[in-house]
């Protein structure tokens, strides 16, 4: 069959990638793809953006496509899933009700307080001196998000006073994430780890995928700004299988189960955000897709053919499935644009990435990169997740930095960091 990917960064690279290893998949479109998927075995780019919705079904008609596949959020948000049902078209994802989980921090929170999922103590703000007030009633450090979608750069740990103004002041008066910034969600600052949780579901059953964990802020030690994720590992040691269960039978089916008594049946990818504590594991946020970058590791670990397990979602047969997992741990490391997420360039050349990939274990997976006449160049600010296998998670980290040391570009940055909080769990 022939399967179209939806979307362009690192996360799509690594399903169509895994897509392509099907026996059962022909050809796989990424629209519109990147300098990685350009290249990959059975794919091929085309020229169609994730929010031309019309193009990408009429597409799909006439190339018989039989499965479509949504990386990224703002799709979903959008309602493409509603859009290629309405015209017969076989897409994974959740509709645009079930998207809103992620579209709305607010709306998310609801759900949870409503089905009694764990988290951290919240309200919501439309007003700059209602939020500071809140602020100072509650104490810092405190959580200040963007209501809506902000690619993973809408929130502030606030430790001092002057950083949560600051916040409040770029999402709620400056409009710097438009009208995802119209409200906030401000939030009690809980002590502990982070780790992803990721589940297919079709909206009965529940089948969760390996654990990882992402790193956000862009420099190592965890400083520095959000950033949509500088690298991920998977398994993490601090989700327990006691853990997995746990936010599967807590956080997952509740989730789904609400839901459904609002009439919206959920089917495609949960991801939860998980900040487990001394005192037990809270919920930070939905996503309504595949993380990224977590997808990258996770992925380059599943043995299991991806497609039969999407089919059976969308076809409510998810419990018929089982997955099958490489035991080896696998890291990735994004190698990013400097500045990001702030300023920083584009159209440098890309070299190394051959030499990088002679590494036995090692994929590059590409995000921002394109090729422009006949040169690979990055295109954004995340532009490589270069992941690796290994017997032990330090091997597979070992693996992963010569990679990165075989590759260049003008002003690559990385965090050197990547899967040290997993050593340190495990020593």
């Amino acid at each position: 069959m022939n399967v179209m990917v939806v979307g362009g960064g690192g996360r799509e690279h690594a399903i169509a990638w895994k897509v392509a290893r099907s026996e059962k998949v022909g050809r796989v479109f990424c629209a519109p793809g990147n300098g990685g998927t350009a290249v990959e075995d059975k794919c091929e780019n085309i020229d169609i953006k994730p929010s031309e919705f019309s193009d990408l079904a009429d597409f799909a008609n006439k190339n018989n496509v039989e499965l479509t596949i949504v990386g990224p959020e703002d799709p979903l948000v959008a309602g493409i899933v509603d859009y290629f049902e309405n015209k017969g078209l076989k897409i994974f994802g959740p509709n645009k009700s079930a998207a809103k989980i992620e579209d709305s921090k607010a709306f998310a929170k609801d759900i949870m307080l409503k089905a009694g999922i764990p988290t951290a103590e919240y309200q919501r703000f439309t007003d700059y001196d209602e939020a500071l007030g809140y602020v100072d009633k509650k104490g810092l450090p405190i959580v200040i998000k963007a209501d809506g979608l902000a690619a993973g750069k809408g929130v502030t740990v606030a430790f001092d006073r002057e950083e949560a103004r600051g916040a409040l002041n770029s999402i709620l008066v400056d409009k710097i994430f438009g009208e995802s910034g119209s409200s906030v969600v401000v939030e009690e600052y809980l002590e502990g780890e982070e780790a992803s949780y990721l589940a297919f579901t079709d909206g009965k059953t529940v089948l969760p995928l390996q654990s990882s964990q992402d790193h956000k802020p862009v420099f190592d030690g965890d400083k520095g700004p959000n950033t949509g994720g500088m690298g991920a590992y998977s398994p993490a040691p601090v989700v327990t299988e006691d853990i997995m269960n746990y936010v599967t039978e807590n956080v997952a089916y509740p989730l789904i189960k609400e839901l459904k008594k609002r009439g919206i049946i959920y089917k495609g990818i949960i991801y939860a955000g998980l900040m487990i504590t001394g005192n037990g594991v809270n919920v930070l946020e939905f996503n309504c897709r595949f993380g990224d970058p977590e997808t990258q590791p996770i992925l380059y670990r599943m043995e299991s053919d991806i497609t039969d397990v999407i089919s059976k979602c969308i076809d409510e047969e998810l419990n018929s499935v089982e997955i099958k997992w490489d035991e080896k741990p696998s890291v990735c490391v994004v190698v990013a644009s400097g500045g990001y997420p702030k300023v920083y360039n584009k159209g440098c050349e890309i070299t190394g990435i051959e030499n990088a990939e002679k590494i036995k274990n090692v994929k590059v997976f590409h995000a921002g990169t394109a090729n422009v006449n006949g040169r690979l160049v990055t295109s954004g600010g995340r532009v490589l997740g270069i992941t690796a296998k290994g017997d032990k998670l330090q091997t597979a980290i070992d693996n992963a930095y010569k990679a990165v040391k075989k590759i260049n570009f003008s002003n690559m940055h990385y965090r050197s960091d990547i899967g040290n909080k997993a050593l340190r769990r495990m020593k």
